[in-house]
């Protein structure tokens, strides 16, 4: 928490006396500063602070927003961008699996996944999965091998996960994953890429992969996971963004 953030916004009663620590609260920030939603839904409406009512401005640290209250919501202000961040996880070292929790919430139906650096000790496979396993996953992957030119493709059903949604190797991780409606009550379904290739001094094994499936299910989830087939990944980041709604 930043040193402008706030944990109340007060108000004062008639009478009252009123000491610089109370007057720098509103002196120093102008509009009040919160660590988080969380910490500003907070603020307000308790014993000695302000009933939240239209109008009212709030600056957010963790988005580095700026909302105001309509009466009923809180509304970004000036134009949003249509992706915002909503996570960022580093990933260990020499792990199998790697999950991130709270990625999806009522705030966005869609959202965007970006797999990135970090090696792993042998050529594998991430696989995706959304919070607690199912056997609902049904998808289908087509893979190109640069020296051959062949396309290969890879199909399953009724799985505990959507394979080949992101790849690594002793250069990179990569993937870009597109995630709709995981958070509501419906249907999931999902669309992935990735490329990858062998130590810089060879081409052998460079390839690229595109994919898509569903979850056949209607269950919200919140978190997801992303699995090795083989062996252990070390580093990189798993970033997550959301798609504004409006």
């Amino acid at each position: 928490m930043g040193a402008n953030a706030q944990t109340s916004v007060p108000t004062f009663t008639a009478g009252e006396i009123l000491t610089a620590a109370n007057m720098n609260i509103s002196a120093r920030t102008g509009i009040p500063v919160f660590a988080d939603s969380a910490a500003r839904d907070a603020a307000f409406g308790g014993t000695g602070e302000k009933t939240l009512a239209e109008g009212q401005f709030a600056f957010l640290e963790d988005t580095d927003t700026t909302q105001y209250y309509d009466g009923s919501t809180w509304q970004a202000v000036g134009v949003a961008p249509g992706l915002v961040l909503v996570s960022s996880t580093t990933i260990g070292t020499t792990v199998a699996s790697v999950t991130v929790s709270n990625a999806f919430s009522a705030t966005y139906d869609n959202y965007r996944i970006i797999v990135s650096g970090g090696i792993a000790s042998t050529v594998l496979t991430l696989n995706l999965t959304l919070g607690a396993t199912v056997t609902n996953y049904s998808f289908n992957n087509f893979n190109m091998n640069y020296d051959s030119g062949t396309l290969t493709g890879t199909n399953g059903n009724a799985t505990t996960s959507w394979v080949r949604a992101a790849r690594g190797d002793s250069n990179n991780l990569d993937a870009e994953i597109e995630i709709k409606s995981p958070f509501l009550a419906k249907r999931t379904t999902g669309q992935w890429r990735f490329s990858t290739s062998q130590p810089a001094a060879s081409t052998a094994g460079v390839a690229w992969n595109i994919g898509g499936g569903f979850l056949n299910d209607a269950t919200s989830y919140t978190a997801f996971t992303l699995t090795t087939s083989t062996g252990t990944v070390t580093g990189g980041t798993i970033r997550v963004y959301g798609y504004q709604n409006s």
